[in-house]
């Protein structure tokens, strides 16, 4: 088989296309033969050494993907040969990921996409589409299902991210009011066309008095990309008692706030890093995320507001290099 592998952390150029034995699955695996596999921000920063020094003599980068299950190992039950599915996490816990065209996975991992769904929109689930799951139930509601956030009304920071758009798209169909933030008029397309029901150009006027006056008692709920810089607007913004996501540290790495008049508002903060939270929440995710699908309430493509750029395997470091420089909407690598 064809796949993408380096043996040292660096840049892109690092990573070569060479040639691999098709694996065999062990007890609890599925092998599955990729079709599209999904680059996210942390394949360039794990291959480049920022969140994980390379241990073993050869890793091949990527967690996400969709594709076909070819075989099953012993022990596996629900999977059958045949089956399309979505892969998450893959590179997690092993050095091979989905740069490849094919690739061995703990069946838990791979989930069945529902009839209808495209590979596309399968490996374009996975880091940030899980991310802005767990990111909303990060306060009261621990599950996203129709009418879960009825009432609700969610504040989503930078609505024309991959993580922006799954939580729009998610809290839409969980029937919240959500109200997004862009820096653009085009990136306000993409937020559009993802479900939002209000949409704030944060480069414009006074985007917390805008804010205010769509939600006079506050947002429940705050999905936030950049907290350094946003902090004084989420307080501005947020309900007492309500609960702000962080999952990135985009525009600055260090947050401060004054203490006492954060107090009153009694806040809850939620860090997220996708691989250090409990399985239980994993399994959540996915299983929500898959019932999301299935009612075809996520999208990609013009109409999901997730423009779609497609890469072959031998350029795969291009692909990192697209999503390095903050390339809108989802980096695809095409394995079919």
């Amino acid at each position: 088989m064809r796949a993408v592998v380096y043996s040292e952390n660096g840049p892109s150029s690092a990573m070569r296309l060479t040639e691999r034995p098709v694996p065999k699955p062990g007890p609890g695996e599925v092998l599955v033969r990729l079709v599209r596999a999904g680059v996210n921000p942390t394949d360039w920063k794990v291959r480049a050494g920022l969140s994980a020094t390379l241990t073993v003599p050869e890793a091949t980068p990527g967690q996400d993907g969709a594709g076909v299950i070819e075989e099953i190992g012993e022990g596996v039950t629900g999977h059958i040969v045949g089956q399309p599915v979505w892969l998450f996490m893959v590179q997690h816990g092993q050095p091979w990921g989905t740069a490849a065209e094919y690739v061995t996975v703990p069946a838990h991992k791979a989930v069945e996409l529902a009839a209808g769904a495209s590979y596309d929109l399968g490996a374009s689930l996975g880091v940030p589409a899980m991310t802005a799951h767990r990111a909303l139930t990060s306060g009261a509601v621990e599950r996203v299902a129709p009418e879960s956030f009825s009432g609700l009304t969610i504040l989503v920071h930078g609505g024309a991210g991959a993580v922006g758009n799954a939580a729009i798209q998610l809290a839409v169909w969980a029937g919240a009011r959500v109200i997004t933030t862009v820096s653009s008029a085009e990136k306000a397309a993409l937020a559009k066309a993802a479900g939002a029901h209000h949409i704030v150009n944060y480069r414009e006027g006074d985007p917390a008095a805008v804010i205010r006056e769509l939600a006079p008692d506050g947002v429940d709920q705050i999905v936030e990309v950049a907290p350094a810089v946003n902090n004084d607007l989420d307080r501005a913004v947020i309900a007492k008692r309500g609960t702000i996501a962080i999952y990135a540290n985009n525009g600055g790495d260090e947050l401060t706030m004054p203490l006492r008049a954060t107090f009153s508002l009694n806040l809850r903060y939620q860090f997220i890093q996708l691989y250090g939270i409990e399985e239980a929440q994993i399994q959540a995710a996915a299983d929500d995320v898959a019932a999301a699908v299935a009612a075809g309430a996520l999208r990609v493509g013009p109409e999901g507001g997730v423009p779609l750029h497609h890469y072959p395997l031998e350029e795969t470091a291009a692909a990192h290099d697209a999503v390095e420089a903050g390339a809108v909407g989802k980096v695809l690598i095409d394995l079919e």
